[in-house]
């Protein structure tokens, strides 16, 4: 049995408690060694095979993988944040379908929402935005052409930016050309949640010289949006005197 765990955004109490209840119990660790926070092999036991993947092919995970089903082993591939946000596990998993190699998959906190709880952001305010885009910049690997960062921009909408750190002039740029006006609050979060975190308030347009005053080349996650500003909202309705719900009955003037 395989199981497709999310490791959470870095912090080694933010994995799920089904997570670690799988990493406890696992004969295999398979672990995204370029993203992971290596502190949470601890919770394997001594026993464990234990794998970086940052050092792998996808062939050679799928052969760890199927001599550990030979041997009646339970394998733990642990991915970075949650496995269905760029994680790349739908090839592993067709591998794995056409095997006969069942699995399964544990959710994990994502890097956008380590950011919003660093930043105590609510990306849906009222009035301001209701939806959260997440997105990255076409790097080695493209992105569909009806998803640029520009179409996207387009909606105005709270925007969390993925593996897009090297390119953050070209991002500011497309961001503006997109509809985003220059001075449109941004954030950059360098490793959400780890102990080394550290996250900045900007704008759109400096993006990119705030990058490069701190030193962040890699590893953060970009925000955009309205949002950033907590004003300008409206009041969620459904705490409102007068708004009835299933549970309570709103109080109306007479």
């Amino acid at each position: 049995m395989v199981n497709f765990v999310g490791a959470g955004t870095g912090a080694v109490d933010l994995i799920t408690v089904r997570g670690k209840d799988l990493l406890e119990k696992a004969d295999v660790v398979i672990y995204a060694g370029s993203l992971v926070n290596p502190e949470l092999l601890r919770f394997a036991k001594k026993e464990c095979e234990i794998h970086n993947s940052a050092l792998l092919t996808l062939d050679e995970v799928i052969d760890i993988i199927r001599k550990a089903e030979s041997e009646g082993k339970n394998t733990v591939r642990l991915h970075t944040g949650d496995p269905s946000v760029y994680g790349a596990v739908r090839e592993q998993m067709d591998i794995l379908d056409e095997l006969g190699i069942e699995y399964e998959s544990c959710p994990g906190v994502s890097a956008c929402f380590g950011a919003a709880a660093s930043l105590n952001l609510e990306y849906t305010l009222p009035d301001i935005s209701q939806t959260l885009i997440i997105t990255r910049m076409e790097g080695r690997t493209p992105v569909p052409a009806k998803e640029s960062i520009e179409s996207l921009a387009s909606h105005r909408a709270s925007m969390c930016i993925y593996l897009s750190t090297g390119m953050l002039e070209e991002l500011s740029r497309r961001l503006i050309a997109g509809g985003y006006d220059k001075e449109t609050p941004a954030a950059l979060c360098y490793k959400a949640t780890w102990p080394e975190e550290e996250s900045y308030i900007c704008t759109v347009g400096t993006i990119a010289d705030t990058a490069k005053e701190h030193g962040i080349s890699k590893t953060a996650l970009v925000v955009v949006g309205d949002v950033i500003a907590h004003n300008g909202y409206q009041r969620s309705r459904l705490y409102a005197p007068d708004f009835s719900t299933e549970y309570r009955q709103g109080i109306t003037d007479r």
